[in-house]
């Protein structure tokens, strides 16, 4: 039996009133996306270098050129930055300021998938599919980061659902130029903002074939596009010509290094040759089948639906949010560098489309055995991997502790036995629920357990600490070879020598660093880059941090005379 839409109602779904749900709706939403926020730090890869830029701008009113310490940084335009200093300058907390943008813009993408969807078909339909997004893997896990692509999906689902909102529900002229805007804003978040504006492909498309649902055509059809293309342009232009015009009048070659790298390199050089995360044209499909859970699990019975609704019922409600999620995963399927957090800003539109199909689906058996599957699977994982490494220590086991803490395993396996648990009392016919339930425990106890057991490692505070406290409060601390969270958890003096640059050429020009003052100034770098001239025996290990152990050294520490092999990388 396919599942098939259901009538428009305002019904709640399991209270008394639609509000009390919406209420405490937001609340699980809250919690799911907040608890944590201010008890950790920026992580690696991608958090410590954005913060640091931010806060670069904070610290020294560089707000049109981002930096990286003393480097011009390049490789995203600057709003996402502009968001985080912003936050820090509302809560004087870099803690919660960094992760700020990625909740808000979380907690946004969920109530405009409610209210599209409520307006289209119903409030149940909107609510289960906010739910269903709000508790989907990779959505949870995203917006708890601090990567751009949060923040992006949070944007550019706004400008989804303005166009939405004036191409199926319209016409309304105020929420196509808001749609418009807000593509432009996630141009200046990350170029790939510009995809808003294949909305536009599958609505012409349904309009010349005089599909249902959509909005009746309008007069003046010259003056809106021309509307819409300046209120998108306004935001580029925005950032745009104060840049260009700053990089003419001081005509330095690293602005205009910076200009052409960020127009041009960053952009279609960065997708037709990227340097790196290369993977084959069905990459994507791996990360819905996987990410996407349970989300993806209801595939099976909606391709089917979505089919017939699109052949033979002509709905542009599902064609317009499908045939823009489908146009997306082209577009990044065919450039050779692949990330999974690409295709996130997908996801909303995913659930949006799903979203009539939802309540009969869930009344399905073949759908709950998925569903409990799914749980008790990850249950029993996240129960039997610690128990073994806490109590049987089996060699397999080994190879994860490069890549999961020991110090995690108690929270994974209380984790674990929650889901167990809940698997037990829900079973199979309210498994929907178990997963929530499930979900409701995994990513709170994660963030108020897991973030402070492991920030220290993580963030690199304890490593910097020690290194603060080794060198004393009024020395320099000069970094080699360093990581973005090195310099940004740093307190005190402190210098570096550019984080693009060479190995052999920061080392260089460290040394010549530390030999102008010695006695008041250390070297902080990573055992790779200490090579053979160092002795050890009169440096100071400070400790690991990810994957890597780190020492300060003074002047005493070199080896008198010692000549580095060609081509190495020490002093």
């Amino acid at each position: 039996m396919n599942p098939t839409p259901i009538p428009s109602r305002s019904h709640p779904l399991w209270l008394s009133s639609c509000r009390k749900e919406l209420i405490w709706f937001g609340v699980f939403a809250l919690l799911l996306l907040g608890l944590g926020l201010g008890l950790r730090d920026p992580w690696p890869s991608d958090e410590p270098r954005f913060a640091l830029v931010a806060h670069w701008m904070v610290a020294h009113g560089q707000w049109l050129f981002p930096h990286r310490g003393h480097e011009l940084y390049a490789d995203k335009p600057p709003l996402f930055f502009w968001l985080q200093a912003a936050s820090y300058l509302v809560t004087r907390s870099w803690r919660a300021a960094f992760l700020l943008p990625s909740l808000v813009s979380g907690l946004l993408a969920l109530g405009l998938v409610y209210d599209l969807a409520r307006r289209l078909w119903s409030h149940r339909a909107g609510l289960l599919a906010a739910l269903t997004l709000l508790v989907t893997i990779q959505f949870t896990y995203q917006f708890r980061d601090a990567q751009i692509d949060p923040t992006l999906t949070g944007i550019m689902t706004l400008a989804n659902y303005g166009l939405l909102r004036h191409l199926l529900l319209g016409p309304n002229r105020r929420w196509f130029a808001v749609g418009c805007f807000c593509a432009g804003l996630g141009v200046i978040t990350k170029g790939v903002g510009v995809l808003c504006l294949l909305m536009f492909v599958p609505y012409v498309l349904a309009h010349r074939r005089g599909w249902r649902h959509l909005t009746p055509g309008q007069g003046r059809a010259i003056v809106t596009f021309f509307t819409g293309l300046g209120l998108f342009l306004l935001p580029i232009l925005a950032w745009l010509l104060p840049m260009l015009i700053v990089a003419h009048v001081r005509g330095d070659a690293a602005h205009i290094a910076y200009v052409n790298d960020i127009l041009f390199k960053q952009t279609g050089q960065r997708y037709a040759a990227p340097g790196g995360h290369l993977h084959s044209s069905f990459y994507f499909l791996g990360v819905i089948c996987t990410e996407w859970l349970p989300l993806a699990l209801a595939l099976p019975w909606a391709v089917p639906t979505w089919w017939r609704h699109l052949r033979r019922r002509h709905d542009a409600r599902f064609a317009l949010p499908l045939g823009w999620v489908v146009l997306v995963l082209v577009f990044f399927s065919l450039s050779p560098g692949k990330r999974d957090v690409y295709i996130l800003p997908a996801l909303p539109m995913m659930a949006l489309a799903l979203a009539p199909l939802l309540p009969g689906l869930l009344r399905q058996r073949g759908p709950r055995m998925l569903v409990l599957a799914l749980t008790t699977l990850l249950a029993l994982l996240l129960t039997v991997l610690p128990a073994s490494a806490l109590w049987l220590h089996p060699r397999w086991l080994d190879r994860l502790h490069d890549t999961v803490d020991p110090r995690l395993w108690p929270v994974l396996l209380v984790i674990g036995l929650a889901g167990l648990a809940i698997v037990a009392a829900t079973r199979w016919r309210h498994a929907a629920w178990g997963w929530v339930l499930f979900a409701g425990v995994l990513w709170p106890l994660y963030g108020l357990w897991g973030y402070p057991v492991l920030n220290g490692s993580n963030s690199s505070l304890d490593v910097m600490q020690a290194a603060r406290l080794a060198a004393g409060p009024a020395t320099t601390i000069g970094l080699v070879a360093w990581k973005e969270q090195n310099l940004l958890m740093l307190t005190g003096p402190k210098t570096e020598f550019g984080f693009t640059r060479s190995w052999r050429q920061q080392d260089a020009s460290a040394y010549a660093w530390l030999v102008a003052d010695p006695a008041h100034r250390r070297l902080f770098a990573p055992q790779q880059a200490m090579g053979t001239c160092i002795n050890r025996q009169l440096a100071t290990r400070l400790g690991r941090a990810n994957r890597q152990t780190w020492w300060l050294f003074g002047e005493d520490a070199i080896v008198p005379g010692c000549t580095p092999p060609d081509g190495h990388t020490s002093l």
